[in-house]
């Protein structure tokens, strides 16, 4: 078999020898080459080997200059398609100290190495805004930053372009599970106190009630029955990027009808009777702000200003803290206070099921909502709910047992009665 390698003369005499071998075929059948330049015969020998052994092995991947960044733009396609708009961003965050520290360089020079430093670099000092730039990022962050990296780099090996995903042999930084801030019943009583004098009563409650901040936002009285008691949740009005958009709720149990209790009937109650007396006063100048939301599809919301215009969704954040400081009260976040529902609950005598707590929180299984709504108070802690759901489960094992004893005592007198029968 005649060697793929050809002797040539450069315009200054230089004597080169360039190598053309065959490395497989495209997705329409054409036949591959790959065309390269060597100093020594020698040298276009040893590719000739490398490349003719790793394409018999499958392994063998054609040099190419594409940069990191080029192939995460790629990736970013795939992996977000048909994602909520309030997620996309998160991918894009969690790949930002990728492309700043490696972004530029080839997609086929990274290695292990390098993915090490940046990890150490995130750790020490990769900080860029939600605190003191150049102080250290949680261990946390850091693991969704190395999952997301380790993803995309999969997808390279997948397309070709990568031998092996050097990301997976980069070990996770340790991180520890933040424990949530969320109120005893004493503090949780002692906000309901203070926001009894808000305007926005209601809507404090229902954020303690376990609805999320885009769920309590995206609420129009359409979606309330006052009459049958009974909330339901038909979509969110969330902060993407500055912007606010109306989105389907976050998971798939998000769309749900809760009961309201008597303190939440009276709350939606007088907002309501406000709100209509607060459109008599302004006339038509009431809603006369909506024409400039362009997230704005129609309805009448529960949170809106005195002028009828729902609320922006950072106000509302900032608004719970200004509440927190007025009333005194341990500092938590709007999203810890949806944690606390728990306590709300039993305070309001809505019952301790964990299921409900499951339907209040949207969590798809009860396991998910256990573990978030288990130290709430120290009269009722999680290993009271986990045993109040033994104690259920025990009771449901009682009655199949019993079942199954009367079905096994009819077949056997069926039986014994078929047999008189016959005789």
């Amino acid at each position: 078999m005649k060697e793929p390698i050809h002797k040539i003369t450069l315009k200054d005499g230089a004597v080169r020898y360039r190598l053309v071998v065959d490395i497989g075929r495209d997705d329409n059948g054409k036949r591959k080459q790959l065309t390269r330049t060597f100093d020594t015969k020698r040298e276009a020998r040893d590719e000739l080997s490398r490349v003719r052994h790793e394409t018999n092995l499958g392994t063998y991947v054609k040099p190419s200059k594409e940069t990191l960044n080029t192939h995460l733009d790629n990736y970013l396609k795939g992996a977000t398609r048909g994602r909520r708009a309030s997620t996309k961003p998160n991918y894009q965050d969690a790949l930002r100290p990728v492309r700043e520290r490696l972004g530029t360089r080839p997609l086929q020079s990274i290695t292990k190495a390098d993915i090490e430093d940046l990890i150490d670099w995130m750790l020490t000092a990769g900080r860029r805004r939600g605190g003191k730039p150049g102080t250290g990022l949680s261990g946390r962050t850091a693991r969704l930053t190395l999952g997301r990296l380790t993803a995309a780099l999969e997808l390279a090996v997948l397309e070709g372009k990568l031998v092996r995903n050097v990301a997976k042999l980069v070990t996770p930084p340790d991180h520890t599970q933040r424990e949530r801030e969320t109120w005893s019943k004493a503090e949780v009583k002692k906000f309901l106190t203070k926001a009894s004098c808000d305007r926005l009563h209601a809507a404090w409650r229902l954020s303690l009630y376990g609805l999320r901040r885009g769920e309590v936002l995206g609420l129009r009285w359409s979606d309330i029955d006052l009459k049958a008691r009974t909330l339901t949740v038909n979509q969110a009005r969330v902060l993407v990027e500055y912007k606010v958009l109306i989105e389907e709720p976050k998971s798939r149990n998000g769309k749900r009808t809760l009961p309201l209790d008597d303190e939440l009937i009276q709350a939606l109650t007088a907002l309501r009777k406000r709100q209509m007396d607060e459109s008599a006063a302004a006339g038509t100048a009431y809603q006369a702000g909506l024409g400039v939301l362009d997230w704005y599809q129609g309805g009448e919301y529960v949170v809106t200003d005195e002028a009828g215009t729902p609320v922006h969704p950072e106000w509302y954040s900032d608004e719970f803290g200004r509440l927190l400081r007025s009333a005194n009260l341990r500092r938590i976040t709007l999203h810890d206070s949806r944690h606390t529902t728990l306590t709300l609950m039993e305070m309001s005598r809505i019952g301790r099921v964990a299921q409900g707590i499951s339907a209040l929180g949207s969590h798809r299984t009860v396991r998910n909502s256990l573990p978030l709504h288990g130290s709430y108070h120290p009269g009722y802690t999680g290993k009271a709910v986990h045993a109040q759901w033994a104690k259920s489960r025990g009771y449901c094992l009682v009655i199949l047992c019993h079942a199954a004893w009367a079905f096994r005592y009819a077949l056997s007198r069926l039986y014994f009665l078929r047999i008189q029968r016959i005789r």
